[in-house]
């Protein structure tokens, strides 16, 4: 019987014979999923373990013969799934969001080992949110898109006007590293839910929660070819992918560096694209600011080891409440616990592979070099391993590498403003545009600077708050378009104006 075939055998029953990745009580296929069944190739690569290193298991890697089956597959189950419309879709999507919930457990253990994400963080927060982020927008296409499918008349023209969202074919999903799950699933969702058959490409560095996620669409009994998993490099099988004429839809999360090349390829077969890339934010605190709450907010941004996206990493401070503020957040950072990320006393744990661990500690070495002063950290953890420790520098030039490029590590730096004239041009002073934080207790002083910041998302003395119905997404290198809500419609749907003219049926 297929791995898939029933719940309990998805993530739970070890078949050798198939060499099934095995992780605690939990087996996860090593190959890919197209067409409703696993593939293997003849090429593969060691998955590691972050955590220690360990091997996990060997990975079928993909390339141009793969991509082109995936998106046959997919291109050829399309017809079918979008004629289902959205309440046809809607069980098929609602089982497998159910199915998700069910196995929060083995997702939370398989995303940790593979990408070193903090154990208690994936599993009372995280991966809940896949099963939520395929029944929340399956539920949506249902219940709003006829809202948007807006009707009206025109006396002018005696004519009755309509908007309606149709499927537009097959849409290639790119998820990253640093959450391959939730992020892999908020675009799935949208994109299944429009009527859109999916080939989705995890980060090579994270397959296996990707995986599990093909496990279960095949349980909830998604038609074959409409979900689609490819494993494998970016510069090849991704490449595959979005160069593919008969792709409709290219949705990435990632660096700016990527994004490029995607657009490029993409913009020879006019494909629209999404892209979700880089950030490089401010967090901004005024002297006016409820100071333990800016205080827990500035320590966070060491969650996940830095690999976050959104984070805030430039910390400017009013210079009346600068030199105190400082202290503090050395103070709290110094009691921050590096460690395995299963243990859920445990704050900060590993970054992702040794390549990005030398890019950290490079981008580190660099600044001080370029005459930044370390504050605190700034070495690798005695630990050892991909363990790094959360680091803190002031007085970086403000054209500086460590000022204007993302690190993607525990890397925070600190920096002082007089007014607000200042705090905005210091927080626009990037070719980043993806969030802004700011504390503050001046209603007035909150609105003026989040209309002046550049910026996708703007909190206001909070931070990592957004429901899905919300835009996602940021400006200048950080993004182009928006997803959430009726804005991922938008961009997963061929958006049809309809004009009849009155009178013309019997």
């Amino acid at each position: 019987m297929w791995a898939g075939a029933e719940r309990s055998s998805a993530c739970k029953r070890s078949d050798k014979s198939k060499k099934m990745i095995q992780i605690d009580e939990f087996s996860i296929s090593p190959d890919h999923y197209i067409n409703g069944e696993r593939i293997s190739s003849e090429e593969k690569m060691m998955d590691h373990s972050p955590i220690d290193g360990r091997e996990l298991g060997l990975v079928s890697v993909g390339g141009q013969k793969e991509a082109d089956m995936a998106i046959a597959a997919a291109k050829a189950a399309f017809p079918a799934w979008a004629a289902l419309g959205p309440e046809g879709r809607l069980p098929y999507l609602e089982k497998l969001g159910h199915i998700i919930e069910e196995n929060v457990d083995a997702l939370a253990k398989v995303e940790t080992n593979d990408n070193g994400s903090l154990y208690e963080a994936s599993l009372l927060r995280v991966m809940k949110r896949g099963g939520h982020n395929i029944e929340w927008f399956a539920k949506y296409a249902v219940d709003r898109l006829p809202e948007h499918a807006v009707e009206w008349e025109t006396a002018r023209h005696n004519a009755k006007h309509q908007v309606v969202y149709n499927p537009s074919g097959v849409a290639v999903v790119i998820a990253p590293f640093n959450a391959p799950f939730m992020l892999g699933t908020w675009k799935v969702g949208p994109a299944l839910a429009a009527g859109n058959t999916v080939v989705l490409k995890p980060a090579e560095w994270t397959p296996l929660t990707s995986s599990l996620l093909a496990d279960f669409a095949h349980e909830a009994g998604l038609p074959p070819g409409v979900f689609n998993v490819v494993q494998g490099y970016g510069e090849v099988v991704g490449d595959a992918l979005v160069k593919n004429p008969d792709v409709a839809r290219i949705s990435f999360t990632g660096s700016p560096e990527t994004a490029r090349i995607i657009g490029a390829n993409a913009a020879k077969n006019l494909t629209p694209v999404s892209f979700e890339l880089g950030g490089k934010s401010p967090l901004i605190v005024f002297d006016d600011a409820d100071k333990e709450l800016a205080l827990d907010n500035m320590v966070e941004q060491y969650d996940n080891c830095g690999q976050v996206c959104l984070a805030g990493t430039r910390i400017l401070v009013q210079e009346s409440i600068a030199d105190e503020m400082l202290e503090r957040m050395v103070e709290r950072a110094a009691t921050l616990k590096v460690d395995t990320p299963m243990d859920f006393e445990t704050d900060v744990g590993p970054l992702i592979h040794p390549e990005h661990f030398a890019k950290v500690d490079g981008m580190v070495q660099q600044a001080v070099a370029d005459g930044a002063t370390l504050v605190y950290g700034g070495k690798p953890h005695e630990k050892g391993g991909l363990f790094y420790e959360p680091t803190l520098f002031k007085d970086v030039d403000n054209g500086s590498q460590m000022w204007t490029d993302e690190v993607f590590g525990p890397v925070l730096v600190f920096d002082t403003f007089k007014d607000e004239a200042e705090a905005i041009s210091k927080a626009n002073s990037t070719e980043y545009g993806l969030a802004a934080i700011i504390f503050t207790q001046d209603e007035a002083r909150a609105e003026r600077v989040t209309h002046g910041v550049s910026a996708g998302l703007v909190w206001v003395n909070c931070f990592y708050v957004r429901d899905l119905d919300q835009p996602f997404g940021g400006t200048k290198n950080s993004g182009v378009g928006r997803e959430g809500g009726i804005w991922s419609f938008d961009f997963f749907s061929d958006i049809k104006n309809v004009s009849t003219r009155k009178g013309t049926f019997r």
